[in-house]
């Protein structure tokens, strides 16, 4: 009797390609979700012709709001789709034009391309400002509540009585 192990994580879906001419390597882009939008999670694969064995490379982001280490970084393993490289539910700032370069050195020397003018819409959903407002509404209840319980209570004054 044979059993399959079971997948603790559901698979990589790609909706979306692009390639990118990288010197000697042609890589396929994939995109979890498409069109992108601002703040939204998704997945990237990266996969060069011939696959990743005995290749490796750095991506290179440009953008609007990306940190200085989200801007560059070696190309990795997806954590999910071990056979292509990637980034596992990364979000990108903010709208606007994205460019991916990507350094690739394998058995055919050294290659680099860019997949330009990528574009990224607004966030989905309501402005963010609004999301955290609405979601601090129930904390703020929940201390104001308390505050007015232990100002009727006055539990220093019942102490002082006690001793």
């Amino acid at each position: 009797m044979s059993t399959v192990p079971a997948a603790a994580y559901a698979p990589v879906g790609i909706v979306h390609t692009e390639r990118v001419e990288a010197g000697p390597y042609t890589v396929t882009v994939g995109f979890s979700e498409w069109p992108l939008r601002a703040m939204q999670s998704l997945d990237f694969t990266f996969v060069p012709d011939g696959g990743i064995a005995r290749k490796s490379g750095v991506l290179a982001i440009d953008g609007p709001g990306l940190d200085a280490e989200d801007r560059k970084a070696p190309l990795a393993r997806h954590p999910r789709k071990l056979d292509v490289w990637g980034l596992d539910v990364k979000a990108l700032p903010e709208a606007g034009r994205y460019d991916f370069t990507f350094d690739i050195d394998g058995h055919a020397g050294h290659g680099r391309g860019t997949l330009r003018d990528v574009p990224v819409l607004e966030q989905p959903g309501p402005p963010l400002a609004l999301s955290w407002t609405v979601c601090a509404i129930p904390p703020a209840g929940m201390f104001a509540y308390l505050a007015v319980g232990w100002r009727r209570n006055k539990p220093a004054g019942k102490v002082a009585a006690l001793v």
